[in-house]
């Protein structure tokens, strides 16, 4: 695949062009949308291991994505391999390690993103089980050494291999064994992206408790409610973590960019290839002085390229990701976007939101940030515990979704797609705590059960 060919107006020329580029994303209230993404590990069903992007007898992630385009997906590649997938906005893509990622179209309901997994999953069981591989949903691969996961043939993912062991510890596991699922979610102006980044930021780390599902490494239990979550506070602080100046007066577009100027970069793609630029700045890139590129200047496609290289607990686009959630079954794929569309599209929703944040410091949000990944919603907060603040959040959700009153064909709303959380937070246990239970009761202390029991079917 080449890249595109640039003229003078393809370039960047001011920093306004770029709060622009993020300004560009805001939307008028009925025309928000939903755009879900989920990741998930596949195994041989018969040894458990990874799939490798080519396999012997012709298995492996590369026939997957090839047999998954009798369904109308259309391949995108990268030199001679197939890297993705697109069809009728929505993508699948490869994180490092094979970890399959569905990014989904922007839909206007939950009960279009519930068809839409429903269909995907499908697509996927009926191309991979023939090749006797199924896939888990979980925020942490649970068996298998870091070693033993594979690498996908992406350029990019080679640049980024190199680096990670530079800036932290645990950022080749954050590659090769972590899979997530988030929502992308509209902005309606300047001041609704700031009350919702700072709501949504400010309970990120309740959301990561509720959906905390990854408490084994290696086969055994490895002591954390979400490793995954863990594995983010040891990866690269330069572009992790809670975004204090979030809550600060003057928040906006502009002071979002300066963010993402600061974030070191990875790479510049250019013809087809990657070029290493990591650890160096977008600004010199802006001035023409990029040591790996010397004597050019960036266009707007390396601004968007670049944006996606910051990794912070909500991440602004155009629009707004909610990154704090492991993966799950199928019914949590859909939980999570109920949970933040509930909380976030519906203004009585926000602002209970708001009410319910609005003075808890930054020394508590740096509290919960930093205990959750291990405590999960027994961590201590305020007068009670994060299993507190996790009934409250999913009950303002449930009221946003009521009032948003979006019926299925058989009158069912939005709020059927919180059951399965209204289920865990009425008993006070995480995914985890029910893995736990299992490991320690029925499994025999073997992690193998997971797979059977808890693969997409």
């Amino acid at each position: 695949m080449s890249g595109p060919s640039h003229d003078k107006s393809d370039f960047i020329e001011s920093k306004q062009q770029l709060v622009d580029w993020i300004a560009s994303g805001i939307r008028a209230k009925e025309d928000w949308a939903i755009g879900t993404e989920h990741e998930k590990f596949g195994f041989y069903l018969d040894s458990l291991r990874p799939p490798k992007y080519r396999d012997e007898n012709g298995t492996g992630i590369e026939a997957i994505l090839s047999g998954l385009t009798q369904f109308g997906w259309n391949p995108v590649m990268e030199g001679e391999f197939i890297i993705a997938l697109e069809r009728d906005g929505a993508s699948v893509s490869l994180e490092p390690a094979g970890q399959l990622e569905l990014s989904g179209a922007p839909l206007k309901s939950l009960h279009d993103t519930s068809c839409e997994v429903a269909l995907h999953l499908k697509e996927v069981q009926a191309v991979a089980e023939p090749m006797g591989i199924g896939f888990l949903g979980m925020g942490f691969q649970p068996k298998w050494r870091r070693e033993d996961m594979p690498w996908m043939p992406k350029g990019r993912y080679n640049i980024m291999q190199q680096y990670m062991p530079k800036v932290g510890n645990l950022g080749l596991d954050m590659m090769t064994r972590t899979c997530t699922v988030q929502v992308n979610l509209d902005i309606g102006s300047e001041a609704d992206m700031v009350k919702k980044f700072r709501v949504s930021l400010a309970l990120q780390s309740i959301a990561t408790a509720m959906f905390a599902d990854s408490p084994f490494t290696e086969g055994k239990p490895n002591g954390f409610q979400s490793y995954r979550s863990h594995i983010w506070t040891d990866t690269d602080r330069d572009r992790t973590g809670l975004l204090d100046f979030v809550f600060e007066d003057g928040f906006g577009f502009e002071r979002y960019v300066d963010y993402l100027l600061d974030v070191p970069m990875y790479f510049v793609y250019r013809d087809g290839k990657y070029i290493d630029a990591s650890g160096l700045s977008f600004k010199d890139f802006l001035s023409g002085n990029l040591s790996a590129y010397p004597n050019e200047k960036p266009t707007m496609k390396d601004w968007a390229d670049h944006s996606t290289t910051a990794f912070p607990e909500v991440r602004l686009k155009k629009y707004l990701e909610m990154r704090g959630a492991d993966s799950g079954p199928w019914n949590r794929i859909t939980a999570l976007p109920a949970l933040f569309v509930g909380l976030l599209y519906d203004d009585a929703a926000l602002d209970a939101g708001w009410d319910l944040v609005k003075d808890w410091s930054l020394e508590e949000l740096h509290h919960l940030r930093n205990g959750v990944p291990k405590h999960g919603l027994k961590l201590p907060f305020r007068n009670g515990t994060v299993l507190d603040i996790a009934r409250q959040m999913l009950t303002i959700a449930i009221e946003g979704l009521k009032r948003r009153s979006l019926k299925d064909s058989n009158g069912v709303d939005e709020r059927v797609f919180l059951e399965p959380m209204v289920e865990f937070m009425e008993a006070g246990i995480s995914p985890a705590d029910r893995k736990l239970e299992l490991f320690y009761k029925e499994w025999g202390e073997n992690v193998d059960p997971i797979f059977s029991e808890f693969r997409y079917k």
